[in-house]
C-alpha cells in the first residue's frame, strides 16, 4: 500500500510550535545567546568587535528581572556577562521579532536599569536596520561619556556575521561549526521572525500615486516613511550581498550627510518629491566601480549602473573592444553602454548586443577621438503590484542587483597599462660587447 511521508530534518533549535510573539522572542533570544557562548569565533565577532566586550568566556541568561527602587521591575529579554580578572562586563539584551519595533521609552528604561546596576551596555536586536549614520532605531541618543553604551544590531546583520564566520572565515572546532550552522538555519526560517519584511509600508501606494501626479510633498509623513524604508532596503542590500561574497559591502554616503542625518533625509525627500527617484550607491571591495541603484517611480523603472574608465592607450576601436571582450559571454544583450569621449559633452548609448556585432558603432564619426569612460546601465521594470501586494518592489530591486552583479560587475576588471620593457638589444656581427662599434682601448691592428 503506497503511503506519502512528509518529514523535516531534526533541528537543535526547533521552529515549530511557537504559540505567540512573546514565545518567539524568548526562543530567538535563547538561541542566539546560547550560540554566542558556544561558538568561540562567533562570540568574539559579535560581543567583542561589535559591542566592546572584553576577552573571556561569556555566560548568558534569559527571563531576567531587575529590581528598581521606587519603580516597576525591569525585564529585559536576556543578559550576558563576561568575567575578566576582578571585573565583570555585563550587557542587557532586548529582542524584537517580525514587525515589532523598539520603543524609545522601553529602551530608555533598560539604559536606566543598566546604569543603576552598574552594567556596561544595552544591546537591542530587531528587524530594524541601523542607518548608515549609526543612529539607534528608537531615537535614543546617549552622551559620548555615558558609562552605559547603547548598541543595536539587526537580525539580518547577525545572520550575515554568522554566515561569513562559517562559510568564509571558518570555525576551528567541528562541533561549534555545526552549532553555528543550526543557528543559521533557524534565523533563515520564516517561523523565527528574524527575516526582514519586504513591505514598503502603509504609505507606499499613496506615495506612488502622488509621484505620478507630481504632487509629492517632501515634508509629508508618507514621503519621509518611504525615504526611511528605502534607506533600510539599501542597508539590507549591502548586508545580503556581503553575506554572499564574504566581503564588507558598504553604502556610500557623502561625509556631510553622515554628520547630519537630517540633511541626508531632507535631500532624499527632495529628490523623491522633485524627480520621483530613490537612489543609493554601494561599494564592493576590489570591483572596478561603485554600483548605483536607482528607482524611478514615475517611469516604474529600476536601473543599476557603474562607470568604467576606458584604456589610456591603443586605437579608439581597440579601447571599445577591451570592454566588449569582458562582457561578450555573460553580459545581458540589453545592457546599455554609454560611451563618453574626450572633449565632448554627453555620452552615446548602445545596447551591448549591437556593440558585440559592431564595436565601431560606439565611436564618433571622427574615429580619432578616444573614449574617456563607459557607463553601463541595466534597466528593469519595477514589478509593482497594485492589487494589494507591496513586496514585488523590494524583490525586484534585489533581483536587479543580483543580475547586475553576476552578469556585469564580476566580469569586469580595470585597465592597467602594459609593463614597460627596454628595447631589444641588437649586436652587430664582429663587435665586442661594450665596444659600441669601436675598437677596444689598447687594441692593435
Amino acid at each position: 500500500m503506497a503511503t506519502t511521508v512528509t518529514r523535516q530534518p531534526a533541528r537543535i533549535i526547533p521552529t515549530s510550535g511557537i504559540k505567540g510573539e512573546r514565545e518567539r522572542e524568548t526562543r530567538a533570544t535563547s538561541a542566539l545567546l546560547s550560540v554566542l557562548t558556544a561558538v568561540d569565533e562567533f562570540g568574539r565577532a559579535i560581543l567583542r568587535r561589535r559591542f566592546g566586550a572584553p576577552a573571556g568566556a561569556p555566560r548568558a541568561y534569559v527571563e531576567v528581572t531587575l529590581k528598581m527602587p521606587g519603580g516597576p521591575d525591569v525585564r529585559p529579554d536576556g543578559l550576558v556577562e563576561i568575567k575578566r580578572g576582578k571585573k565583570t562586563w555585563v550587557a542587557l539584551f532586548e529582542v524584537k521579532t517580525r514587525a515589532s519595533v523598539l520603543r524609545r521609552e522601553q529602551v530608555e528604561s533598560y539604559v536606566d536599569a543598566a546604569r543603576h546596576q552598574g552594567y556596561d551596555a544595552v544591546v537591542t536586536i530587531s528587524n530594524q536596520i541601523v542607518p548608515a549614520t549609526g543612529d539607534h532605531p528608537s531615537g535614543v541618543r546617549l552622551h559620548k561619556r555615558s558609562k552605559v553604551k547603547l548598541h543595536h544590531i539587526s537580525w539580518v546583520a547577525l545572520l550575515t556575521e554568522a554566515v561569513m564566520q562559517k562559510e568564509h572565515r571558518g570555525v576551528a572546532d567541528t562541533d561549534q561549526d555545526w552549532i553555528l550552522g543550526e543557528l543559521i538555519a533557524y534565523l533563515q526560517h520564516e517561523n523565527a521572525g528574524t527575516m526582514r519584511s519586504e513591505d514598503m509600508g502603509p504609505h507606499w501606494t499613496r506615495v506612488l500615486d502622488d509621484v505620478k501626479r507630481r504632487v509629492v510633498r517632501r515634508n509629508d509623513d508618507g514621503t519621509r516613511d518611504v525615504v526611511d524604508r528605502w534607506e533600510e532596503i539599501s542597508r539590507y542590500l549591502c548586508l545580503e550581498l556581503g553575506r554572499q561574497l564574504g566581503r564588507d559591502v558598504r553604502q556610500i554616503i557623502p561625509r556631510r550627510d553622515l554628520k547630519d542625518p537630517a540633511r541626508r533625509r531632507e535631500r532624499a525627500a527632495r529628490m523623491l518629491a522633485e524627480d520621483g527617484v530613490l537612489e543609493c550607491v554601494l561599494r564592493v571591495p576590489d570591483t572596478v566601480s561603485d554600483i548605483t541603484l536607482r528607482a524611478d517611480l514615475r517611469s516604474q523603472k529600476l536601473s543599476a549602473s557603474l562607470q568604467v574608465d576606458a584604456p589610456r592607450e591603443g586605437m579608439p576601436r581597440t579601447r571599445v573592444n577591451w570592454l566588449i571582450r569582458q562582457l561578450r559571454e555573460n553580459g545581458p544583450g540589453d545592457l546599455h553602454v554609454h560611451t563618453a569621449f574626450e572633449s565632448r559633452r554627453g555620452a552615446v548609448p548602445h545596447p551591448l548586443a549591437a556593440l558585440i556585432e559592431q564595436p565601431a558603432a560606439a565611436l564618433l564619426a571622427d574615429r580619432s577621438i578616444n573614449p574617456q569612460y563607459f557607463r553601463l546601465v541595466l534597466t528593469r521594470d519595477m514589478g509593482v503590484s497594485r492589487g494589494g501586494g507591496k513586496r514585488p518592489f523590494v524583490r525586484s530591486v534585489r533581483a536587479l542587483l543580483d543580475e547586475f552583479y553576476r552578469a556585469v560587475v564580476q566580469e569586469l576588471y580595470a585597465w592597467t597599462p602594459r609593463t614597460p620593457r627596454p628595447p631589444e638589444r641588437v649586436e652587430k656581427a664582429g663587435t665586442v660587447a661594450g665596444e659600441g662599434g669601436h675598437a677596444a682601448p689598447g687594441a692593435s691592428n
